[in-house]
């Protein structure tokens, strides 16, 4: 129970990674608010778990902050703050990306946080503690090709969390990230540009320990993130990748 008493938000919580983290904090005594625009996933991650589900978009200032008051309204409290909401690109000549889709990378996978975080951190600042667990990916550290604006979305959180750590430590906060390598989750078959043995085998030969990351892999390097176990370690990006950024 690493995070018994622990209120958390996870967004994209409805699926993927993010019901990975849901399903570990909750089984570790945390209470949860499944934050996702899936109401239905959302829904029903927290009938499973006995977590809570709010509907937002995490891209809309407003939801950011109605979903940050909520989870402290019903909890009372807010001690980590999980954003793994993102989305992606199917490869493509990086001149090819239209620019709707490179918006929306850009909304998602960037602003999401910074809006999160405008919500978030003077609650978090005012209480002197609290965790950020920002989701970057190995494509911020060993991008591909032709994944080139995804690629960068997520070198962009590294940094952010980087700053973010050095800023909030006088304030008892601590930000970190998860680098993961390709999952099984929805958004597999958007990096590789499609679901078939051909795609597999490629992308898993590029993965020394020979598999794709799973949620559960994720829920578990965020449980030990955001426990109080891992009290001195902030700023990281701690890849979860079988050894891909080798």
């Amino acid at each position: 129970m690493r995070l018994q008493g622990k209120a958390a938000i996870v967004t994209g919580g409805g699926s993927g990674f993010g019901e990975g983290i849901v399903r570990k904090f909750v089984a570790e005594g945390a209470r949860v608010l499944v934050a996702d625009r899936d109401a239905a996933n959302a829904q029903r991650v927290a009938a499973a778990t006995g977590a809570q589900a709010l509907v937002v978009d995490v891209a809309v200032a407003a939801d950011a902050q109605r979903m940050v008051a909520t989870a402290i309204e019903r909890f009372g409290a807010l001690d980590i703050l999980v954003n793994n909401a993102g989305v992606g690109h199917l490869p493509q000549p990086l001149e090819e990306l239209p620019e709707d889709e490179f918006d929306r990378i850009v909304a998602v996978n960037m602003k999401a946080i910074y809006l999160a975080a405008r919500a978030a951190v003077p609650h978090l600042k005012a209480q002197r503690r609290g965790v950020i667990l920002n989701m970057a990916s190995t494509a911020g550290v060993s991008p591909r090709p032709r994944l080139t604006w995804y690629n960068a979305s997520k070198g962009w959180v590294i940094t952010a969390t980087r700053s973010m750590a050095v800023e909030l430590a006088p304030s008892g906060v601590r930000v970190v990230a998860l680098n993961p390598v390709a999952g099984e989750t929805p958004m597999l078959a958007t990096f590789m540009g499609g679901d078939t043995p051909e795609t597999r085998a490629k992308f898993l030969a590029s993965i020394p320990l020979g598999r794709f990351s799973t949620p559960e892999d994720l829920g578990n390097a965020a449980c030990f993130l955001c426990s109080d176990e891992a009290a001195m370690i902030t700023g990281v990006a701690m890849e979860v990748d079988g050894g891909r950024c080798i």
